[in-house]
Formats: structure tokens, sequence, C-alpha cells
């Protein structure tokens, strides 16, 4: 059920013809509530501040769509792909991406709480300022994502692959960084002291950090 202001459009969603329409041209500032998308492809529309209730987009497809200051309520995105989409400043609560793929996305500023996130393809993607206060991403392989200021603290990124990622001023606090790869990765104003590091994976420059963080004195010689 489509949820808008305009009776036509109230009409059309009840009479089912509405659902495919919205998929091509979007929406703004409109509810969408046990809506079947299980399969449907979406292209580059935006949806403003709607909010999504029990929607199934299981093994949906999203192409170049924008979701702004959009809010999604124990929506299922199980095997979906998403593909340079961006959700921006979205609200994510209690949400299943169960095998789902995010490539090459847009995350920045979402937030994300009591979400089901793996297993979860993610290919590259700019996820600055999201928050995903304990979330479970253990064995998600990040290699290269843009987590800049993301609030990952109390998360279980135990075997997560995060070389070459960007990480300066996350927060991770109390985050389970076990056997995690962080090779490569940008830590600048990252506190490692504050997470739980065991057969964690860093490079030289991280190392060197992380000792000055504990008061060492590293001499590197010539």
């Amino acid at each position: 059920m489509v949820s808008t202001g305009s009776t036509d459009e109230n009409t059309s969603a009840a009479d089912g013809s509405g659902g495919s329409d919205v998929l091509a041209r979007g929406a703004d500032g409109e509810s969408f509530r046990d809506e079947d998308w299980y399969a449907e492809e979406v292209g580059a529309v935006r949806f403003v501040d709607c909010v999504f209730t029990d929607v199934d987009l299981t093994e949906a497809t999203t192409s170049g769509t924008t979701f702004e200051g959009c809010t999604f309520h124990t929506c299922r995105f199980n095997a979906s792909t998403h593909r340079a989409t961006a959700f921006v400043g979205c609200d994510f609560r209690r949400c299943s991406f169960f095998t789902a793929t995010l490539d090459g996305c847009k995350l920045t500023g979402s937030v994300f709480s009591e979400c089901t996130m793996r297993p979860l393809t993610v290919l590259g993607g700019a996820w600055r300022s999201v928050t995903m206060r304990a979330a479970s991403l253990s064995g998600v392989d990040l290699a290269g994502v843009d987590l800049r200021e993301a609030d990952l603290s109390m998360a279980d990124l135990t075997g997560a692959v995060l070389s070459g990622a960007r990480l300066d001023g996350a927060a991770v606090r109390d985050t389970d960084l076990t056997r995690a790869d962080l090779r490569g990765a940008s830590l600048d104003r990252v506190d490692l002291a504050s997470a739980t590091l065991k057969e964690t994976r860093i490079d030289l420059q991280a190392a060197v950090m992380l000792a000055e963080l504990h008061g060492a004195v590293v001499d590197l010689g010539d």
C-alpha cells in the first residue's frame, strides 16, 4: 500500500497500478507500507524524505537510484543488488541485507540500527559518517571503502577486511577487530587503543601509531 496525499495516487496503488509507476518516477515525502517490490528494477530516480515500512525488496536491483533522507523500517533487501546507488542521510531500522550487494554505493550519513548486515558483498563506495554501532560485520570485505568519521563503536568486525579503507576519524570504541585486516588503511585520528585487537593485521605505520598511543617512543633508525 502506498500512502500519499493524493486521492488519485491512493486509488492507483489500491488497484495495483501504482507500484510500477512510482518505481519509474520516484517520490517525494510519500509513505510505502507492505509493498511487494520483489525482483523489481529501479533506475536513476529520486526518493526524498520517504518512509518505507515492511517493503520487500528481495532480489531487487537499483542502478543510479537516489534515496535521500528516507526511513526504512523492517524492510527486506535480501539478495538485492545496488549499483552506484545513493542512500544519503537515511535511517535503516531492523532491515535485512542478507546476501545483498552494494557496488560503488554512497551511504553518507546513514544510520543502521539492529540490521542484518552479513553476509554482504561490498565493492568500494563512500560510507562517510555512517553509523553502524554494534553492527555485526564479521568477515565482511570492506577493502577500499571510504569510512571516514564513521561510528563503528561496539561493532563486530572479527575477520573483516579493511585493507586500503579510509578510516580517518572513525570511532572504534569497544569495536572487535580480532583477526581483521587493516593493512594499508588510513587511520588518522583513530584510537585503536580503544578497540579489541587480537591477531589483527596492521602495517608498519599503524604499528608505530599504536605504539605511540601506548606511550612508546618509536625510533626507526636510518
